[in-house]
């Protein structure tokens, strides 16, 4: 094939050199910095207790691979993900179903509209010394703080998706005499898909943010408490390492969850099958 290459079936031609250029400019600023910060850290603060340089950092994520226990990348980092994730689900089921009444019956939204209001703003780290008077540490304190959290963008963005569905597509249900879950199921959710999928995306960096967030202010366990163990010891290249790591684990959530998003839409139509990424 040459200099050349095909990016997929039916598209231009492109120049071999041109495809590797535009896999690698996503790559150049990160590179720039982590080589900026090397050199800052080398030269500029070779003995600090809050700076290192990335290739210690390397290094000291690959000595806690090895660990086994609590402060272990995998340990911690399954129990970051199944909090986050059991909070979510139960942040999804409350905030979809009572978004969805609330969203079809204007009734309910004036009924609710005063308890949101006043609930809403409360910061879910509030919520973390309740929590821990009434669920002591560990798994089910941080997921309580997680769900606070998420519901409330679910609640307010599916409530936001029911009040768009088309009147005529309920007409055409209660015609049809469907059942309420029939209606609910075949009409009410599938016209709500695409804002619920954007809806999920924001909760799922929302759980992961405050199950973090959570463990560093006091859950003994998980990524957040690993950094915060590494913070403690002075040990800035871990320290580092962990802070790098928690950003690469939600960049790979979101890719799942776009690559989530695309697939559901083509299997509903919304975008074309030329367009596959």
């Amino acid at each position: 094939m040459g200099s050349w290459g095909i990016i997929e079936m039916g598209a231009p031609l492109v120049p071999r050199s041109t495809q590797i250029f535009l896999f690698l400019r996503p790559w150049v600023l990160p590179v720039l910095l982590l080589t900026l910060l090397e050199w800052a850290a080398r030269t500029l603060a070779p003995d600090s207790d809050a700076v290192a340089p990335p290739s210690r950092a390397f290094l000291a994520f690959g000595q806690a691979l090895m660990v086994s226990s609590e402060e272990g990348v995998l340990r911690a980092s399954l129990f970051t993900l199944g909090s986050a994730a059991a909070g979510l689900l139960i942040g999804l089921v409350l905030g979809v179903g009572l978004g969805t009444v609330l969203g079809l019956s204007k009734r309910a939204a004036s009924m609710g509209f005063l308890t949101i209001e006043v609930l809403r703003p409360i910061p879910s780290v509030a919520l973390i010394p309740l929590s821990m008077m009434v669920f002591g540490f560990g798994f089910r304190m941080e997921i309580s703080v997680v769900a606070f959290a998420t519901f409330w963008p679910m609640l307010i963005l599916t409530q936001a998706a029911a009040r768009q569905v088309e009147p005529g597509l309920i007409e055409v249900a209660l015609a049809l005499e469907l059942s309420p879950w029939a209606r609910m199921t075949k009409v009410v959710l599938p016209a709500m898909l695409a804002r619920l999928l954007v809806a999920l995306r924001l909760g799922v960096a929302i759980a992961l943010v405050v199950a973090v967030t959570v463990e560093v202010a006091a859950n003994p366990y998980g990524m957040g408490y690993a950094l915060m163990i590494a913070q403690q010891s002075l040990a800035p290249d871990l320290m580092l390492a962990w802070l790098v790591w928690i950003g690469v684990v939600g960049y790979g959530i979101n890719v799942l969850m776009l690559r989530l998003q695309h697939a559901l839409s083509r299997r509903m139509g919304e975008i074309p099958q030329a367009q596959r990424a």
